[in-house]
């Protein structure tokens, strides 16, 4: 008997790494689920009902405010549940009378909510299936001669991100998102770091879309004159604004003179060579005393001990991968600042990305 105990035990321990194995392969495997699910919750308007319940609400209370069919109500258990597991929503009790809360993560999902930064219109630009089949096409990509001269994104849908928004007409979809970013980051800068701005009185923000990044900082300092480069079909698209001026033009051609030139999620878009050219048109723009502001990721390089950081640096580099864009660390920020003509910079870590100020 004793023996047979021990031949039990000794099976448990050398199969127990395997068992580990499979369910992280698993959950690795199943990752994108929690994607499609945190999708399904933001346009079902789940955050904003629980919002509008005072902060908790049942399945009963979440399923009669986003017009769930009765005989869904089930499988809104499951989803729920699953959301609850990884941390989007939070759960008191049990059954039909829990209680479901918003989290630190789905209270930035919320029209009107404290932060006042809705990024639901993010999530649906992230989480979509052009990407999704994007990704499914690295395999094609990496080993398909004929798609050598072609991005991933060109390899799976067979034209490029700008002409595929056209088709679609998700162009209002995708600006929607990059204001809400804007919207969120610029609160965090103009509390935290305003002082990026001192001795700046005038300011372009190149490839600044519909204007949100320049708005902000014009409400927070309105000694600062703010200008707005696009091209000409994102400017017929924005806004009217008195704070503001919109300029239509080509980042690569000719950047308007200021203080500071402002680039927000532009250079990850480029190769080094086109960001190398975007910062020479830049560094045309500013005087002896400006200085170029960069919003962007910065990959770390291995000191950090945020898991979740480096995670989401690299898989916005994977993403970024898909349309020729390109996530850097210091030193290939580095190289791009010495080939461009700058001679010094300055890092400030904000959440997954940095402030870069580059100096002539």
């Amino acid at each position: 008997m004793a023996s047979g105990m021990q031949h039990k035990n000794a099976i448990s321990t050398a199969t127990e790494g395997l068992i580990q194995a499979q369910l992280e392969l698993y959950h690795h495997s199943l990752g994108y689920v929690k994607s499609v699910a945190l999708r399904a919750a933001t346009e079902l308007g789940i955050p904003d009902a629980i919002h509008r319940h005072g902060g908790v609400a049942t399945l009963s209370d979440i399923a009669t405010e986003t017009g769930i069919h009765p005989s869904k109500y089930s499988h809104l258990r499951r989803l729920m549940h699953a959301l609850a597991v990884t941390g989007i929503f939070s759960v008191e009790g049990s059954d039909d009378d829990a209680g479901y809360k918003l989290t630190a993560v789905s209270s930035i999902l919320v029209e009107g909510g404290e932060s006042m930064c809705n990024l639901s219109p993010m999530v649906h630009v992230l989480v979509e299936l052009l990407k999704l089949t994007m990704l499914c096409s690295i395999k094609e990509w990496f080993t398909d001669e004929r798609a050598s001269a072609m991005t991933l994104f060109e390899v799976a849908h067979g034209c490029t991100p700008s002409e595929m928004k056209a088709k679609k007409g998700t162009v209002g979809m995708f600006q929607a998102a990059m204001v809400a970013d804007s919207n969120l980051v610029m609160e965090v800068v103009l509390k935290e770091h305003i002082g990026i701005f001192k001795g700046v009185s005038s300011l372009v923000d190149a490839g600044g879309g519909h204007g949100a990044a320049a708005a902000a900082i014009a409400k927070a300092l309105p000694h600062v004159k703010c200008t707005v480069l696009d091209l000409p079909h994102v400017i017929a698209g924005a806004p009217t604004s008195r704070d503001v001026q919109f300029v239509a033009g080509d980042v690569f051609e000719y950047v308007p003179q200021a203080d500071a030139i402002l680039l927000k999620w532009i250079l990850t878009m480029w190769q080094d060579e086109g960001a190398v050219n975007i910062l020479r048109r830049c560094k045309e723009a500013i005087p002896a005393g400006g200085k170029v502001i960069i919003f962007d990721g910065m990959v770390d390089s291995g000191t950090s001990q945020d898991v979740i950081l480096k995670e989401t640096q690299v898989l916005f580099d994977i993403v970024m991968m898909g349309v020729d864009g390109v996530e850097r660390d210091e030193q290939q920020w580095k190289k791009i600042f010495v080939e461009a003509g700058f001679g010094d910079y300055k890092i400030t870590p904000v959440g997954h990305r940095s402030i870069i100020e580059v100096y002539p």
